[in-house]
């Protein structure tokens, strides 16, 4: 699974858990907490979303900053498949 493919996907999830939010600012370097304004209630679902739809999980420790983190940390899980 490419990291585009990935990123392209949490696209998605994201304007399911934050509708209003304005898909064409989101970039690899968009912090979930600063600039998408994702609290820990959307980051519950936007993990849940993610786990489902690309059939891998998150570590309770994983450290994911920004968009880029989370597609780089989705794409290394399921690689290791």
């Amino acid at each position: 699974m490419t990291k585009e493919t990935v990123f392209e996907g949490l696209k998605e999830i994201l304007a399911n858990v934050k509708p209003k939010l304005d898909q064409t600012n989101i970039s690899y370097d968009s912090e979930l907490l600063g600039d998408l304004g994702i609290d820990s209630l959307s980051m519950l679902l936007l993990s849940l979303a993610a786990e489902n739809k690309f059939n891998m999980r998150f570590a309770a420790d994983a450290k994911l900053e920004t968009v880029g983190d989370v597609c780089d940390y989705i794409v290394r899980a399921t690689s290791q498949e």
